[in-house]
């Protein structure tokens, strides 16, 4: 049996700024936004199916149920829901051997500390795997690298208690803070992932971070192009684990 089911995207209300390498910093602290934007996610996502659309695609009921646990970037901000990498990317399996059904969870300036709040009302949803971009706007803001990494393994270990497969992306952010800052914030994401045995996608904003023309005029946030390329960068990993599923 199949149902139509349109892209998800669930968005917070703050739209925020981010620089070269990395998803959109907020003008608010993660304390601020939390628990108020996971109740707005909660209010945006009652876990009902969307009204189907001209475009929908049809995904089997029993395939795999993927959460993008993310920030600006995975919420696709200044597009249309369907334009953003996971959608594309949902799009792109549809067809083949490895559908899934969408949830996406990215709300505009997250940081680890918003996810790590967020992830036990997201994994009621009983997802077969979680995707996890997060730290960009920790790292814009200097938070301490130690505090970015216990963050993100707490997320991973929480997702993994639940049964699913956590999926972390590598993030980078610009040298403001100095070198030494910056590749300790790089280097903790491939030692977690490979610590935790988790899958990896090394470089998610390769060839889009800093490229004028696969972002949008603000120079910020990546265009319907660049979010192509994020699909491309994710999809190798994604389908390795939906075909272990």
């Amino acid at each position: 049996m199949k149902r139509n089911l349109s892209p998800w995207n669930v968005l917070g209300a703050l739209a925020l700024s981010s620089l070269l390498f990395v998803a959109c910093n907020g003008s608010e602290s993660a304390d601020s936004q939390e628990p108020d934007s996971a109740a707005r996610l909660g209010d945006a996502w009652s876990g009902q199916e969307a009204e189907v659309e001209p475009s929908a695609l049809s995904i089997p009921d029993d395939a795999p149920l993927v959460i993008f646990l993310g920030d600006s970037i995975s919420a696709g901000l200044h597009l249309d829901a369907d334009q953003a990498f996971p959608a594309i990317l949902q799009r792109r399996f549809s067809g083949g051997e490895t559908p899934f059904r969408l949830v996406n969870a990215g709300v505009s300036g997250d940081t680890t500390a918003g996810g790590l709040r967020r992830i036990d009302w997201l994994l009621k949803q009983e997802p077969q795997i979680v995707l996890v971009e997060l730290g960009a706007n920790d790292g814009l803001r200097g938070i301490d690298v130690k505090a970015i990494e216990s963050n993100l393994r707490k997320i991973l270990e929480r997702i993994r208690s639940k049964g699913a497969q956590p999926i972390l992306v590598g993030m980078h952010v610009p040298t403001s803070y100095g070198e030494p800052y910056s590749t300790a914030f790089h280097g903790l994401y491939g030692r977690l992932a490979q610590e935790l045995d988790v899958p990896f996608v090394p470089d998610f904003l390769q060839g889009v971070g800093g490229q004028p023309e696969f972002n949008l005029a603000d120079g910020m946030h990546p265009n319907v192009q660049g979010h192509g390329l994020l699909a491309d960068n994710v999809e190798s990993v994604l389908k390795s684990v939906l075909i272990a599923e």
